[in-house]
């Protein structure tokens, strides 16, 4: 359920997201908060700008939080985004332990006011060679 302390949070996502916009960069923005509120850090979208097709800011404050905040912090923490994560976003804020995520946007409501858009699917092939690929897992976790 969404608080109208998420909707305060969330609206300054948004309002990170037209920052970016005013300098140049894609209109996406999102902020960490700890669990009373309080803003930790703040990120913008620079795919362009720095030319790294990983600076999508829910990726940036996962990553952020991952380094810098302890398993149980990190856990206690919302992250307040304008568009809902990307798959690859998905997947640093699973890793980091961030406890919570609120998005304006849905990935679909992104679509239908920018249909270019849409992620395109890649194909993927496997398993295969179990035998040889679990030689360095096993390895590693013994």
């Amino acid at each position: 359920m969404i608080s109208a302390q998420d909707e305060t949070l969330l609206r300054r996502a948004i309002e990170i997201a037209a920052e970016a916009v005013d300098s140049g960069d894609a209109p996406y923005g999102s902020l960490l908060a700890d669990e009373n509120g309080t803003i930790l850090i703040e990120e913008h979208n620079t795919v362009r700008r720095d030319n790294d097709i990983s600076a999508h800011p829910e990726l940036k404050l996962a990553r952020w939080a991952a380094r810098e905040l302890d398993p149980e912090t990190a856990a206690r923490t919302t992250m307040y985004t304008s568009c809902q994560p990307c798959g690859m976003c998905s997947g640093g804020i699973i890793r980091s332990g961030l406890g919570r995520v609120v998005y304006a946007l849905s990935a679909e409501q992104l679509v239908e006011l920018n249909p270019g858009s849409a992620w395109p699917t890649v194909p993927q092939e496997g398993p295969a060679l179990f035998e040889a690929a679990r030689v360095p897992i096993e390895t590693y976790y013994q």
